[in-house]
């Protein structure tokens, strides 16, 4: 076997049924004022446990348009993250959306009230008008408690005011600040049975002046001959700033799978691109 110079070597779990997804919602990431920062911290969770991200979607804050997108991910059977959308301004839907997709409707959830209430008081600082469960501004923030009916609550360390939970879907705020502990919370409490249950490796090298509509069979040949080993290619245009091969237009070409799968795979792809003509440059060590 040719040394692999670039090799990642993270867990997977065997059961690849479960896919894990993400629902991003705001009008602020679609239109830019803010730049989407959960499909990163997500990923990087994930990873840390051994999983990986299945898929992602953006979606405006737009009722049709959340409650569609909820009644596809609750359909799926994955396990999905959603962030934003779960506030008391007019703009935030996601509760009554998820209570739609599901066929029932939002109810105060005792324990959200007893979160909410908490937070209320203690941000009065004493003041008794501010502190008043009864006024309108504090009626309106329980608004925040109301959750479709069946769901659990999810902690949020940073302000107490709780995400909830139901049917595999955990919607967090949008605040990245508060969602990522919400997020390893969720997979520490409920998913710990799926973390590092395969031995998951990604090798790659880099084709100088490589052609994707040459390399496809060859990539195609390498997943029929060697099931359970995924072959990818990134394509880029070059980087003049990097210098060397990646000056120029090049593709990283590689494969990802069960480790114990990939050195006959690994040895065929490096073969089979060095029979198309091409050179092979390894990558540094990561």
């Amino acid at each position: 076997m040719v040394e692999a110079l670039k090799t990642v070597a993270v867990d997977i779990p065997a059961d690849t049924s479960r896919r894990f997804g993400l629902i991003v919602i705001g009008d602020e990431i679609l239109s830019g004022r803010r730049q989407d920062k959960h499909l990163s911290k997500l990923i990087e969770l994930l990873t840390e446990r051994g999983l990986s991200l299945s898929w992602a979607r953006y979606v405006a804050d737009d009722p049709e348009q959340i409650t569609a997108t909820l009644k596809d991910s609750f359909a799926s059977g994955d396990i999905v993250f959603s962030t934003g959308g779960i506030g008391a301004t007019p703009d935030d839907h996601t509760r009554q959306c998820a209570a739609l997709a599901l066929g029932t409707k939002t109810q105060l959830h005792p324990t959200a009230r007893e979160l909410i209430a908490g937070r209320i008081e203690a941000t009065a600082e004493g003041d008794p008008i501010k502190a008043d469960l009864n006024t309108p501004e504090n009626q309106h923030r329980f608004k925040m408690g109301e959750f479709p009916l069946g769901s659990d609550i999810i902690p949020n360390p940073y302000n107490q005011i709780p995400g909830f939970r139901i049917n595999e879907h955990h919607f967090l705020p949008g605040f990245p600040v508060m969602a990522a502990p919400m997020m390893a919370w969720c997979l520490d409490t409920h998913y710990k049975a799926l973390f590092h249950q395969d031995n998951w490796a990604e090798q790659s090298f880099i084709v100088p002046k490589g052609v994707e509509s040459v390399l496809t069979p060859l990539m195609e040949r390498i997943e029929a001959s060697y099931p359970g080993v995924k072959v990818f290619s990134l394509p880029s245009v070059g980087d003049s700033t990097r210098g060397g091969v990646f000056a120029v237009r090049h593709i990283e070409l590689g494969i990802k799978g069960n480790a114990n799968l990939l050195e006959s795979a690994w040895s065929a792809l490096r073969a089979g691109t060095a029979e198309l003509g091409y050179e092979i440059h390894d990558l540094d060590p990561a």
